[in-house]
């Protein structure tokens, strides 16, 4: 994860904030900003913080000579073909001076603070009825060209939005603006994914409206983004058929997570040697309940099963919101009902 990629050393900056908002990734407090300075604002939601208030940012401490113990716990397993494996500690996965407890140790510190952030996301798209998906893929696999083909078919009918992540330039963000949603980019800089914070910090410039899809396309990564929740309602893995029908089994975290594998530019597929039925099997080897969809963004062949999918999530999570609201009304009415009875008895 980030105690290997280094993704830890990197700034964000979210389009549209001024002065930008800037800190750099790193386990934070639940309800502290990462930046220096104190002020005083006020949000009606779970994002609220108050101010002044102490960082408390656990680092891991220098460590120039790793430690012998450090050195054998971090050492390769040897296959039988002869190549080296680092994944098979605690951990899974590497870092020089760092032993596998220690890294084990970060990534909790980390994941819990960003699932903090994500419980804190979803309680706030689910309370409006807002269907969010997190789109994952590797660079190039067709993403943001999935997301303009959505954008231009559904912008007329359904209210969207749309976060993109990139680690520089505002490019994806004005292509959606061109094809008629409001959206915000977020740079994460050296950062290789989104975070939970990050979203939320982009939910608060976003004027989503009730009931509404939101596609976050997340930065192209196949590995670090498997790890952590935005608080979306699924994972999507882009797949496109350019990239290898292997994918799945080399990157089994990211199809682990998803919910739904979009194999996209199928339009190509007479020009190229992908054995589609292999790609699928490998996804279900990893990933048995996931389903998959075909599509060609470029010439519409399978958009319509694509955007069936996506309005059945948007009639769900419609339904959750009036079910929870009909509860809570319901709630309401017996609590008026109790204090009725005790204002009645305080009489007598």
């Amino acid at each position: 994860m980030c105690t290997v990629c280094g993704c830890a050393e990197g700034n964000v900056s979210i389009e549209g904030q001024k002065p930008a908002v800037k800190y750099p990734y790193r386990p934070r407090r639940a309800g502290g900003h990462a930046h220096g300075h104190h002020h005083h604002h006020h949000h009606d939601h779970d994002h609220s913080h108050a101010h002044p208030h102490q960082h408390d940012h656990h680092h891991a401490p220098a460590q120039p000579v790793a430690q012998a113990s450090d050195a054998a716990d971090s050492a390769p397993v040897t296959l039988a073909d002869g190549s080296h494996h680092y994944g098979h500690g605690p951990a899974h996965a590497h870092a020089p001076g760092l032993s596998q407890a220690r890294m084990v140790k970060i990534e909790q510190d980390i994941l819990g603070k960003n699932n903090q952030y994500a419980a804190v996301n979803r309680r706030r798209l689910a309370e409006r009825g807002i269907f969010a998906l997190n789109l994952v893929s590797s660079p190039g696999s067709g993403k943001t060209t999935l997301l303009t083909e959505t954008v231009q078919r559904l912008a007329a009918s359904t209210p969207l939005a749309v976060i993109e992540g990139d680690q520089q330039t505002a490019h994806d963000a004005e292509r959606i603006r061109a094809a008629g949603a409001p959206a915000i980019q977020i740079n994460t800089g050296k950062g290789c994914h989104l975070d939970a914070h990050m979203v939320g910090q982009a939910l608060d410039a976003l004027a989503l409206q009730d009931d509404s899809l939101l596609l976050i396309e997340n930065v192209g990564n196949l590995v670090c983004p498997a790890a952590f929740d935005l608080g979306e309602a699924h994972k999507v893995a882009i797949l496109s058929v350019t990239e290898g029908e292997d994918k799945p089994l080399k990157y089994p975290d990211m199809f682990a997570a998803a919910s739904l594998m979009v194999l996209t530019k199928t339009d190509l597929l007479p020009h190229l040697d992908f054995n589609v039925d292999a790609c699928i099997a490998y996804a279900r080897r990893v990933n048995p309940a996931i389903e998959v969809l075909q599509l060609s963004a470029r010439n519409g062949d399978g958009m319509d099963a694509w955007l069936q999918w996506l309005a059945y999530g948007l009639i769900e999570a419609r339904a959750q919101r009036a079910e929870r609201e009909a509860q809570l009304a319901q709630l309401a009415a017996l609590k008026a009902q109790v204090a009725a009875l005790e204002t009645q008895l305080a009489q007598r």
